[in-house]
């Protein structure tokens, strides 16, 4: 996974404690669930993870960084799993996906997020690179076991395998998303199952050479 070239730099001296990290990320998602991004402030993480100001500030600067890390973490035990077939790897990581976005944690952190990105082009930079594209790991690992399968073509234009990976995912996580967080609706599993017969039928076709 890439790492953002503006990400915060690691304070030096003393190693970073993963416990306290843990705290403060968990502290940060409560309270944005409570207060919202306008209330959200540095002293009321601090306060809720038990440390000081100093200690926060000297991992993450800004709220904007924070805010961002706190939910990225959220998605760092997504998996593409290898399952056997293209369906059923979509299916499972679409259900897992759906079912971390149905957390009321993940919903107001990812709705204050997307909320003060329109307004804030420097943190919509910082949601793509730390959220946003990290994710893509899932369509290139799909791809490659389908590839691997038989199921889809090998890549031979890698301007094009690109441009696809960014259109599958932009259709898995806009559904998804959509779904959840706009319409307010479940992704059960027959909807999952809907979803990914719709998303392979294009699929299947690049598989055979017709358009």
């Amino acid at each position: 996974m890439a790492v953002p070239t503006d990400a915060p730099a690691r304070a030096k001296g003393r190693p970073r404690n993963a416990a306290t990290d843990h705290a403060i990320l968990e502290a940060t998602r409560s309270a944005l669930a409570e207060l919202g991004w306008g209330g959200l402030t540095m002293g009321h993480v601090a306060q809720r993870a038990g440390v000081a100001k100093t200690t926060l500030y000297r991992r993450w600067p800004s709220k904007n960084e924070l805010v961002v890390d706190a939910v990225a973490v959220l998605f760092d035990d997504l998996e593409m799993t290898d399952l056997g077939s293209l369906r059923a790897d979509i299916e499972a990581v679409v259900q897992r996906f759906a079912a971390l976005l149905s957390r009321p944690e993940t919903q107001a952190a990812m709705l204050a997020l997307f909320a003060e990105g329109t307004r804030d082009p420097l943190l919509r930079q910082r949601i793509r690179e730390s959220i946003v594209d990290p994710q893509k790991r899932l369509v290139h690992q799909g791809r490659a076991n389908a590839q691997a399968r038989g199921e889809l073509p090998r890549d031979i234009d890698e301007a094009a395998a690109r441009q696809e990976v960014d259109i599958i995912f932009d259709t898995i996580a806009g559904a998804v998303e959509h779904r959840i967080l706009v319409s307010g609706e479940p992704a059960c599993e027959q909807w999952i199952s809907r979803f990914t017969t719709l998303l392979l039928a294009p699929l299947a076709a690049l598989s055979t050479g017709h358009p």
